[in-house]
């Protein structure tokens, strides 16, 4: 069966679910799926028009509310993420958020928030990051922040605290609240700020001593608490604003400001995210420059819209990273050379994706090498990050004889590829996400944001690791003739460097512990699968014992499933119910590993039974819990994970079924 044409008669799962996956390829040749995470990001840009005095049309409006209302809590919260419990952070924020929309005080949504805020304590002791909104929209004294000082930004390059070896989100974040901060940024005062005042706080807001909360944090929200060392530069920068050189911070908001309009223009006025992107805005708005309404347009470049949620704003989007993964979850089946329609336009949207310039000055501007990237997104986000980059090449090494000339990647742009990759692994042999990591263990210590983890230094991931080896490893094998010598040893020492860090980073127990997935299963087949491109026996010690740890996880019900709690616990924690992203990763890894220790049959046909039965009758599978992360505690729920993942692993299954070749 071709995939997009009509289903009938008795089409096979992996043809229904590819046929599926064809269904909704976009036109431009990729497909991307909604990448859910946290409404915070929308009553920030809510906030961010409100204090910049830009109208939104009441079409939008309602849009905006609705996805406020289906994704309140019952108790009338908001959480951090899809599943979480609700939060003193997000629900302040889009409870001034809804006000700005014109809700009333005495509307059942704005009564239940307030009512859970009062539950948790009120909103004084809301994480640094609500503190400094708060003080933004007027309803918070920066008294009661700590500093964030712009003077930081002209500390040497060399000095190992300065921001610059921070993780670029992070950074960047910090970038803009440094600028905010450095110019106390603050609201004109207005009736609904001095209504909000009166609700937000159980007492008259002039008689609050902000200063007493500067390191109050509210327990639903807490999961680092800062260490002693960093609430000693707390004190030491509270003693230098008190004191500081008006001139030197003038400077300092300069450089920032350059830095933040760099970022913006190199971004195509998109940024990093549109964590920082917003912050961005508010600085541009304050100093009067004329990028301001290029970036205030720029970031509705992360809006996403549908009937069922309304109107929201993403962290990421997913089109490179969605598209690669679909690519090889059908060329890893049997059913490829039908899939020619839909490999193509994958194929042309891929090779046109790539990041082809170098951003100008970029040392200048604290930035690594971009050009043969692959972002997350597409090639208008001008990030690239290693793993994406790791992906898109795999896909485009199985697509090269499958699609049309014009479809396939040039030579140099596959070599400008894998230096990019070569360019992103760290000296401990594994791989950072956007950056090599730039920051030592002691700034691993100083993370300020209070709710997220491991988020203060680019780190290597196994994920970023395997994804990158295995990338490698596919272009040395298909084109040998590809890559000049010193290319090729530069190829060969990284994948045996990368492969003694994976072998390094193995759990006792034989599985590895994932960072942008939950969790042991995401990050064990990674795991196999880097070291098994890297050329590792399927039948090392390594893979056995990892192979035997997944047969031994699967649950009772025939699958495999985890929850997203043992992220927050950093241990594996069996979800109530299998799930039918994590079996596939399971199945696959088992699949391509050709395991066949203890159990290892009888699992593998009941975790392909699962997905069989799990599929709906349009090829497509239910939406379960959330199964991505990023920095221990915001889960993601790629919508798309259901579709390609099961696709891979029935493929594989099938293709081993038949006796062909991997």
């Amino acid at each position: 069966m071709i995939p997009g044409h009509k289903i009938e008669g008795e089409a096979t799962e992996l043809e229904r679910g590819i046929a599926y996956l064809a269904s909704i390829q976009s036109p431009g040749g990729d497909i991307m799926g909604d990448v859910i995470w946290c409404p915070i990001m929308t009553a920030q840009y809510l906030l961010t028009a409100a204090m910049t005095g830009k109208k939104i049309e009441t079409a939008r409006q309602k849009k905006f509310l609705r996805h406020f209302e289906v994704t309140r809590l019952s108790d009338g919260s908001w959480g951090i993420h899809p599943e979480s419990e609700g939060y003193v952070f997000v629900t302040t924020l889009i409870y001034v958020a809804l006000r700005v929309l014109g809700l009333q005080p005495q509307e059942e949504i704005c009564q239940k928030a307030r009512a859970w805020l009062r539950s948790k304590g009120g909103v004084e002791a809301i994480p640094s990051w609500g503190k400094l909104w708060l003080a933004m929209m007027n309803l918070y004294s920066y008294d009661g922040i700590n500093p964030v000082l712009p003077e930081i930004w002209l500390l040497p390059d060399a000095f190992p605290f300065h921001p610059r070896r921070m993780y670029c989100h992070t950074r960047l974040i910090y970038l803009g609240f440094s600028y905010l901060y450095g110019v106390r940024f603050q609201t004109a005062m207005t009736p609904l700020i001095q209504e909000l005042r009166g609700e937000l706080y159980d007492r008259p807001y002039e008689s609050i001593d902000f200063s007493r909360y500067r390191n109050s944090l509210a327990a639903t929200d807490l999961y680092a608490k800062p260490n002693w060392i960093l609430r000693l530069l707390y004190r030491v920068a509270l003693s230098y604003e008190r004191h500081h050189d008006p001139k030197r911070r003038r400077r300092a908001l300069d450089r920032v400001l350059d830095l933040i309009v760099y970022h913006q223009r190199e971004s195509q006025y998109a940024a990093l995210s549109p964590v920082n992107a917003l912050l961005n805005i508010l600085a541009l708005h304050h100093a009067a420059h004329p990028d301001f309404e290029a970036s205030f347009r720029g970031v509705d470049y992360w809006a996403w819209e549908d009937e069922a949620s309304g109107e929201r704003f993403h962290g990421a989007h997913s089109s490179t990273w969605d598209t690669a993964f679909a690519v090889q979850a059908i060329c890893e089946g049997p059913a490829a050379e039908a899939c020619e329609p839909f490999l193509g336009r994958a194929a042309a949207y891929l090779k046109r994706c790539q990041v082809k310039e170098e951003a100008p000055d970029r040392q200048l501007y604290y930035q690594d090498i971009r050009r043969g990237g692959f972002c997350f997104s597409d090639e208008h986000h001008q990030w690239p990050v290693s793993d994406c980059a790791g992906e898109a090449v795999s896909a485009l090494c199985y697509l090269q004889g499958l699609v049309h000339p014009e479809s396939r990647m040039e030579d140099s742009r596959m070599v400008e590829a894998v230096r990019f990759i070569l360019s992103r692994q760290n000296k401990d042999g594994g791989w950072g996400s956007y950056e090599r990591r730039r920051g030592g263990k002691i700034l691993e210590l100083l993370n300020p944001s209070e709710m997220f983890d491991r988020c203060s230094v680019e780190l290597s991931y196994v994920e970023c690791t395997s994804s990158s080896i295995t990338a490698l490893h596919h272009v040395v094998e298909r084109f040998p003739q590809l890559l000049s010598k010193p290319d090729l040893e530069a190829v060969d020492r990284a994948i045996g460097h990368g492969a003694r860090f994976l072998r390094r980073s193995q759990n006792k127990d034989g599985s590895w512990t994932g960072f942008w997935g939950v969790h042991l299963i995401y990050g064990t087949w990674f795991g196999v699968t880097g070291l098994l491109a890297s050329g590792l026996a399927k039948e090392d010690p390594v893979i056995q014992r990892a192979c035997r740890w997944l047969v031994e996880a699967k649950l009772k019900d025939g699958g495999w499933g985890e929850s997203w709690r043992g992220c927050l616990q950093n241990r594996s924690i069996p979800h109530e119910r299998s799930q039918v992203i994590m079996t596939s990763w399971a199945l696959i890894t088992l699949l391509k590993a050709q395991y066949q220790g203890p159990g290892a049959q009888e699992a593998i046909e009941s975790g392909m039974q699962l997905l069989k039965q799990r599929q709906l009758p349009n090829g497509d599978w239910p939406k379960e819990g959330v199964a991505g992360v990023f920095f221990s505690t915001s889960m993601l729920h790629y919508c798309l994970y259901k579709n390609y993942f099961p696709i891979w692993a029935l493929g594989l299954y099938e293709r081993a079924s038949r006796g062909f070749n991997h």
